[in-house]
């Protein structure tokens, strides 16, 4: 593969990631939209939507960073917003505040994904800014 063809591959994994990214976030606001007008429920929805928005600018600001390890701060701001969202979604599954609570089974899957995705993504720019 030339380096032409492989520099495009690479912008398309990250479009692609930053689509995903945005996609997840469109699917938390529906699940914040859902949420019961409660006190607990409103917390939750306000909480949630701060932390599962984060990752897609932040992970666009990454894109722009001004040096690698500007690169790897916005990916680990990314993630831990992940990570956040994460408890919330399970918090959410264990309150019974959404029903059936298998509906967000998928979105659970998603955030690991992305977790997964993005500790990877930090680990390779680590490795790489180590040489």
């Amino acid at each position: 593969m030339s380096e032409k063809e492989n520099n495009r591959e690479n912008n398309q994994k990250k479009f692609d990631l930053q689509d995903r990214l945005i996609d997840y976030a469109v699917r938390i606001i529906k699940v914040a939209e859902q949420l019961p007008e409660t006190k607990a429920g409103k917390h939750i929805s306000s909480q949630i939507l701060k932390s599962g928005t984060s990752p897609a600018p932040n992970y666009g600001e990454a894109q722009s960073a001004e040096s690698r390890a500007d690169f790897i701060h916005k990916l680990k701001i990314a993630l831990k917003e992940l990570r956040e969202t994460e408890v919330w979604l399970k918090i959410i599954v264990k309150a019974k505040l959404i029903q059936p609570s298998s509906k967000l089974s998928p979105l659970l899957k998603e955030t690991d994904e992305l977790i997964s995705i993005l500790f990877k993504s930090i680990d390779t720019a680590k490795k790489k800014n180590e040489r």
